[in-house]
């Protein structure tokens, strides 16, 4: 095992579950997995999630779906992009929700479900303006008229994505929803409006409430992060996860010695150095100690110093007492301090979602309940 681990709380997740259903009922939650569920953990995630209040379960590739239903998971899972042809046959089988927003990827399932000879339902995904994925509103009324005369299909849902709503009083939220509210009005004028809507996500859920329709899909807030730092307190959320390791060697360095590659930091004075077994193949921004990283040892804040390295970083101690298998905690807290994903965030001109999503996998995981402990 290594000397590094990210620990997740999984009473957590089922804090921020909870929060995030009171909040959307009437509509149902749907928790956002895609991932490895934001980087905490697919499998423990939806369980945790789905026994404290979530009903659906979000991914983005076919494989993440597959692998949910490997782990026996018999929720609805719902696949928020269209499937590549290829892939329908894959995605049929594993019993998903198949988002789909074009004349192929409609055929394709049909051919699919069909091969199957299983009805597949499908959530018809509209553009109303973040220009990523998903039909212009002006193809919709071809599309669902496509999926409707197929009996291989059943369109569950019509639904859309917002692209600001994590900046409070961006007009363009309303614009998007007013543009999926007319699609809805001309599908309800020839009775084709599907029994679902659905267009929140964690930021339009919380900022937003015309956008929770029938269906909330949280995901970053899941884990106990604000959508943006605009919308930080508007929800109590608990952090999931934490990012520690242990000081794996001590040395003293003389001042005007360099450290790490590019001997980029020298020493104004005589330090002790930590070196911490954890780096960028992790998921430890190799920038990070040039805008100010810092990290927790002993419950006080100490910098990084030189460049993050492949699988190291250092960081200097001062004339602290420091030993090898000291507790290093670079996100989480430590005594009465704590060091945040969006701290990182901030620093490096990113967004959370990055920080946690980019904690690799040869990081272990460690979970501090077990799954059936959590209600």
């Amino acid at each position: 095992m290594r000397a590094a681990r990210a620990e997740v709380d999984l009473g957590a997740i089922a804090e921020n579950t909870r929060a995030l259903a009171e909040l959307a009922h009437p509509a149902a939650l749907c928790a956002v997995v895609k991932a490895d569920g934001y980087g905490h953990g697919a499998v423990p995630v939806s369980r945790v999630a789905l026994r404290a209040g979530a009903s659906w379960l979000a991914v983005a590739l076919v494989e993440e779906a597959a692998a949910l239903r490997e782990a026996g998971i018999d929720a609805p899972v719902l696949l928020l992009s269209e499937p590549r042809v290829q892939d329908m046959a894959t995605a049929v089988r594993s019993a998903t929700r198949i988002t789909v927003y074009t004349v192929e990827g409609v055929r394709a399932a049909a051919v699919a479900a069909r091969a199957a000879g299983t009805v597949a339902r499908v959530h018809l995904k509209v553009d109303t303006g973040m220009n990523r994925v998903g039909a212009r509103p002006e193809a919709v009324s071809a599309l669902v008229e496509q999926i409707v005369a197929s009996a291989d299909l059943e369109l569950e849902a019509l639904w859309t994505h917002c692209a600001v709503a994590d900046e409070p009083g961006n007009e363009f939220t309303d614009v998007q929803l007013d543009r999926f509210e007319a699609v809805v009005a001309q599908l309800e004028g020839s009775g084709r409006r599907p029994p679902m809507l659905h267009a929140a996500n964690s930021a339009a859920a919380i900022d937003h409430p015309r956008a929770r329709f029938d269906l909330v899909r949280s995901g970053i807030a899941l884990y106990g992060i604000a959508p943006s730092p605009a919308l930080a307190g508007r929800l109590p959320l608990r952090p999931a996860l934490s990012l520690k390791a242990e000081v794996s060697m001590v040395k003293r360095v003389r001042a005007g010695e360099g450290i790490s590659y590019g001997l980029r930091h020298r020493f104004e004075r005589d330090t002790t150095v930590a070196t911490v077994p954890i780096g960028y193949a992790d998921g430890v921004p190799r920038r990070l100690s040039a805008v100010g990283g810092e990290v927790l040892v002993g419950g006080r804040r100490r910098p990084i110093v030189g460049v993050v390295t492949m699988d190291q970083l250092m960081v200097d101690c001062g004339d602290d007492p420091v030993a090898t298998g000291d507790e290093v905690v670079l996100i989480g807290r430590q005594g009465d301090e704590e060091i945040s994903a969006d701290e990182w965030a901030a620093a490096l001109d990113t967004i959370a979602y990055e920080i946690v999503c980019g904690i690799g996998p040869r990081v272990p995981r460690h979970y501090l309940h077990d799954e059936d402990e959590v209600q």
